[in-house]
C-alpha cells in the first residue's frame, strides 16, 4: 500500500483500521449522542487528549465539524470588533479573510510566503491575535517563543492559535495560548470530518458577554451552548460519533508510545529530510530560514523536476503531496506525521539522494 505523504488528508494512522472494525462491532456508528455509552466515549476522548496535551485545567475540549469552522466560530464568538492576524500563507489568509466577510475590523501583518514574523511592535489593542502555527501551504512554522510571546504585548486579548497541521507536536505554554484547534485527518491519521476547539474560562466568559450584549455568535455551535453540553460529554447537534471514538483510541496509541517519543521521532524525520534537501543539487526546501522550518510539513522546491521526481517516488510506493495553489507544479510537500515511519522516510531520503 503506497505511503501517503500528503498533509491532509494523509495517511492513516496504521491502528484505525483495527479499530474502525471494533467500532464497527460495537454498534458505535448508531449510538445516540444523548447515551451513556456515547457520553462515555466522549469522555475518554476528552480526557485522553487532556493528557496527551498537558492541558492545564480550565481548558475545556469541543468537537466542530472541521477546524475550517472553528476559524468562524472563533471570530463570531471572541470578536466584538478588531481581530488580528499573523498571514504568510493561504491558510492563515483565509482566517483572516473570514474576519473581514464576518464585518470585523481585521488587521494583518504579512510577509511574503515562506518567511516567518520577527520583531513585532504592538499594533492597537485587537481583541483577538491569530496565530497559524504550521502554514500548511508553505511549510513555515512560527517558534514558540514567537507565539508565547504575544501575552506580554497584548495581555488582555486572546491568543487564538491555528495548529491544523502540527498538533500533538508541538509542546505549547498553554498558559499563555487561550485557544488552540486542529481537524483529525492530518497529524492524528484519522479520516476527515471532525474538528477540535480547545478554548479556557477566558475565551467562555468573552463569548457570554458578547451574547449578553446582544451580539450575534451564532447559534447551534456558539460557545455557550457547545461548554453546557460538553460539561454533559455531550454536544449539541448528532456529531460525528465514529470520528470522536477514534480520536480517543488513537490519542490512546499516542499516549502508550509517549508523546516525548512522538516528538523525537518527528524531528529525526525531519532532520533527515532536510538534510538530504540541503544537500541535494537541484531540490531545496522553500522555507530559507531554519528557524522558521516546519517539523510536521516539509516543502521542497522542486521546479521543473517536479512531476519527474513524483512519479520516481510513486514508482516506489511513496506518494508526495503536490504544492499548495500557484506552487502546485513548482512544489512538492511531505507531511511528517505520527503515522509515517522512520523507515518510510529513510526510503524517501535515499531515493531522493539518488536523484
Amino acid at each position: 500500500m503506497p505511503v501517503n505523504f500528503t498533509p491532509g488528508p494523509s495517511q492513516l494512522y496504521f491502528t484505525v483500521e483495527d479499530h474502525a472494525r471494533s467500532a464497527f462491532r460495537q454498534g458505535i456508528p448508531s449510538l445516540s449522542h444523548r447515551s451513556r455509552a456515547f457520553e462515555k466515549i466522549s469522555k475518554q476522548t476528552t480526557e485522553g487528549l487532556k493528557e496527551l496535551l498537558e492541558l492545564p485545567e480550565g481548558y475545556h475540549v469541543l468537537f466542530t465539524g472541521s477546524a475550517t469552522e472553528i476559524w468562524e466560530r472563533s471570530i463570531q464568538n471572541l470578536v466584538t470588533e478588531s481581530s488580528l492576524h499573523f498571514v504568510n500563507g493561504s491558510f492563515s489568509k483565509r482566517f483572516h479573510e473570514i474576519a473581514t466577510q464576518l464585518g470585523k475590523q481585521a488587521h494583518k501583518v504579512e510577509v511574503p510566503a515562506g518567511q516567518g514574523f520577527e520583531n513585532y511592535q504592538p499594533i492597537g489593542n485587537p481583541e483577538v491575535i491569530a496565530l497559524t502555527h504550521n502554514e500548511t501551504s508553505t511549510g513555515v512554522s512560527l517558534p514558540l517563543d514567537f507565539i508565547h510571546s504575544f501575552r506580554t504585548h497584548h495581555p488582555n486579548a486572546l491568543i487564538v492559535v491555528d495548529a491544523v497541521s502540527s498538533l500533538p507536536y508541538p509542546k505549547f505554554d498553554y498558559t499563555k495560548i487561550d485557544s488552540v484547534f486542529f481537524s483529525v485527518q492530518k497529524c492524528f491519521g484519522l479520516p476527515a470530518g471532525l474538528g477540535v476547539w480547545i478554548v479556557n474560562e477566558r475565551c467562555i466568559a468573552k463569548a457570554e458577554s458578547l451574547q449578553q450584549q446582544g451580539v450575534n455568535i451564532g447559534t447551534y455551535h456558539n460557545l455557550p451552548t457547545l461548554i453546557s453540553n460538553a460539561k454533559k460529554h455531550q454536544t449539541p447537534e448528532t456529531p460525528n460519533v465514529l470520528g470522536i471514538y477514534l480520536l480517543g483510541q488513537v490519542i490512546g496509541d499516542f499516549l502508550r508510545k509517549g508523546i516525548n517519543t512522538i516528538r523525537k521521532e518527528t524531528e529525526y524525520k525531519a532532520a533527515i529530510l532536510y538534510q538530504a534537501l540541503h544537500q541535494h543539487d537541484k531540490v531545496k526546501p522553500f522555507v530559507v530560514e531554519r528557524k522558521f522550518q516546519s517539523q510536521t510539513v516539509l516543502v521542497a522546491e522542486t521546479g521543473t523536476a517536479t512531476s519527474q521526481i513524483a512519479e520516481q517516488l510513486a514508482t516506489h510506493g511513496l506518494q508526495p503531496g503536490d504544492g499548495y495553489g500557484e506552487r502546485k507544479k513548482s512544489q512538492l510537500r511531505f507531511a511528517n506525521f505520527p503515522t509515517h515511519s522512520k523507515e518510510a522516510y529513510e526510503l524517501l531520503v535515499d531515493l531522493l539522494e539518488k536523484m
